[in-house]
Order: C-alpha cells, then sequence, then structure tokens
C-alpha cells in the first residue's frame, strides 16, 4: 500500500514525531511506500535540506523495508521553483513530486495571491515539468479567522469554510490552464461536495490531468465530531458538514476521487491544547478500508484507493495487495499516538 501524504516531523519537531517511528508504524500496518511533506521544520525547499532530509529517510527505509519519498516544497521564487523541478528529475523517484500551499497551513508555506500563484505555475511550464504538482488547496481571502474559538475545535470550519477550498481549486485550475501546465495538478484531501463537483466539470476540459485524494477524516467524520474536545479534531482543512462527509466518502467509493491518503499530521496533546492543526492518521487509513469495504468496495477499488492509482499517477510500480482485516491493524496500532481522533466514533472501535 501506498499512503501518499504524510508528516513525519522529525528534525525540530522530533517530540511529535520522528521519521523512523512512523515508518515503523507504517510498516506494521502494511504500507509499503510512504510520500513526506516538505513542510517540515527546517523546510524543505532547498537542495542541501532535501538531501539531508532524504539521507534520513534512507536510513529508517532501511530499517523499516518502507521505501521513503519526499515532496520537494515550492516558494514563489522562480529561482528556487526551478531549482527544485531540476532536483525532482535529478532525484525522482526519491523526490517523488512537488508541493505547492496555495494557503498558510502548519509550516508557514502559504504562496497566497493569484500573481504568486500564475507565477509558480508559469515557472513550471517554462521548464516543461510534467509531473505530479500537488496542491493544498484553500483560499487566504476567503477564511474567517475571527469565527474560531480557542479550545472549540468545531469551530475551525466556519474560520475556514468550505467556500475558500472551492474556490482555491478554481483559482489552481484557471492558472494551470492559462500558463499551458502539463504535468498532473493533484488535489489533496479534498474536504467539500462542490469541490468534488467542480474538478468533475473541469476534467472534462483542462489538457493537463486532475486527481484528488481523501483523508480517512474528511471521508468517515464531520464538523459535528470535533465538538468532543478530547478528540482535538482540528486540521487544515477542517471537518465539514454531513453532506460533505457523505459526498467524500461515496466519491472514494466510486472512483470519483482517485486514492486515499492519511495527511497524517501527529502532536503533543500540549500542543493540541495550543490549537495545532493536524491529527494522526496512519493506522485511521485501516479504519476507512475495512468502512469502505463494508459498503461494497470490490477488492479491485480497493487497491486503486490504496495504492494502483496513486502508483500510475506518479509513475512507480504497484506491486502490493491489501491486507485481509484491516480493521485489526488499526486496532493494534492505533495507541501508538497520544490520542485517537477515531476511538468511539464506530461500534467496537
Amino acid at each position: 500500500m501506498i499512503d501518499p501524504h504524510v508528516h513525519l516531523r522529525d528534525w525540530n519537531q522530533n517530540a511529535k514525531e520522528t521519521i523512523l517511528h512512523g515508518m515503523s508504524v507504517a510498516a506494521e500496518l502494511g504500507f509499503t511506500h510512504l510520500f513526506d511533506m516538505p513542510n517540515t521544520a527546517p523546510p524543505c525547499t532547498d537542495r542541501d535540506t532535501i538531501l539531508s532530509r532524504l539521507a534520513d529517510g534512507g536510513a529508517a527505509a532501511e530499517k523499516t523495508g518502507v521505501s521513503y519519498h519526499l515532496y520537494a516544497g515550492l516558494t514563489n521564487d522562480e529561482e528556487e521553483v526551478r531549482e527544485m523541478v531540476s532536483l525532482h528529475s535529478e532525484l525522482f523517484p526519491l523526490v517523488i513530486a512537488l508541493k505547492m500551499f496555495a494557503g498558510q497551513s502548519t509550516g508557514n508555506m502559504g504562496i497566497i495571491g493569484l500573481e504568486n500563484q500564475r507565477r509558480v505555475f508559469q515557472t513550471l511550464s517554462e521548464e516543461g515539468y510534467s509531473g505530479v504538482l500537488a496542491v493544498h488547496a484553500e483560499k487566504e481571502e476567503l477564511m474567517r479567522p475571527d469565527l474560531f474559538r480557542p479550545g472549540c475545535w468545531e469551530s475551525h470550519s466556519l474560520a475556514r469554510p468550505a467556500e475558500a477550498e472551492t474556490e482555491s481549486v478554481r483559482d489552481l485550475i484557471s492558472l494551470a490552464e492559462e500558463t499551458g501546465f502539463r504535468g498532473t495538478l493533484h488535489i489533496c484531501h479534498v474536504s467539500a461536495a462542490n469541490t468534488i463537483a467542480l474538478v468533475c466539470d473541469k476534467r472534462r476540459s483542462v489538457p493537463f490531468r486532475i486527481t484528488m485524494g481523501a483523508t480517512p477524516h474528511h471521508a468517515l467524520l464531520s464538523s459535528e465530531d470535533a465538538a468532543v474536545h478530547e478528540r482535538y479534531l482540528k486540521m487544515n482543512p477542517p471537518l465539514r458538514s454531513r453532506e460533505d462527509r457523505d459526498a467524500v466518502f461515496s466519491a472514494l467509493l466510486d472512483g470519483t476521487i482517485d486514492w486515499a491518503e492519511s495527511d497524517h499530521a501527529p502532536h503533543t496533546i500540549a500542543d493540541k491544547e495550543n490549537g495545532a492543526s493536524g491529527i494522526p492518521g496512519l493506522a485511521q487509513m485501516m479504519l476507512l478500508a475495512a468502512k469502505l469495504r463494508e459498503q461494497g468496495a470490490s477488492e479491485e477499488r480497493l487497491e486503486e484507493i490504496f495504492g494502483k492509482a496513486a502508483a500510475a499517477a506518479f509513475g512507480i510500480p504497484d506491486d502490493f495487495s491489501m491486507p485481509s482485516d484491516p480493521a485489526s491493524l488499526y486496532l493494534k496500532e492505533r495507541d501508538e499516538y497520544p490520542w485517537d481522533p477515531f476511538k468511539g466514533t464506530f461500534p467496537g472501535v
């Protein structure tokens, strides 16, 4: 299995997680590949930092048997974007793809504003980039931070409304089309029904591929769940309405959303109490697999969701299979982190 969206922390954030620990948990769950995000501390936006991160990931890969891959992070500096394109070409598949934050999230790597985002796409097009560009799509101008009430995690859904995601995706698709982008535009952790509908419509007309990923929390939980304080259900993008949740789950089931991705982002409890965004997600991928199987997902579709679709899009081998009892794996590994945001959600778990 592949998890194409994890935050393995380490370095200045090793109190939250280490690369070795995260990859050890992944190995126990049956994952064969992890794709680590670049909003580390320090961020992976230059050659030396990326090489250092790959060395640490490679050392953990030797111990766990899990293949480590890294996204190169983009900034709004054209020369830095060119360097990341070159590094991807040189080090693929270790540098698996490029990542752009179109809104601020953990790590403050947001590229805010249409002109800055257009500059990134224009540079990628000029460089002939044809790989995957993964985007965190939330439009900063539509966020309402004044509506967030500290400690009331459900209010985070008001502060970062679904409209901010959908309109950011609309912007990014338009910019990609305007600038002649010819790679794959991947929309990370889709959370809203309107975003899914927009992508379905745009896929028919643009000359590049658009893929979508969904997390266990956006497919199984709603903003109502976030009202339970000790579940610490605050993440970016936040949980949505029941209707949005059901749309995400259905789109995973029928193939509209291409694959599952955990957005595994562990924190300490102290950090969560202080408002940090992100939750553990590796074990929860197995809970999602169990729920999809319960709702009629074929084994072929499950293999697509948990690895084969991502392998095809990123261009790596897909020689793996699904575990026979994912729910047991979830129960076995969920206590590897300070809390389980799904605990008590479903009977028996």
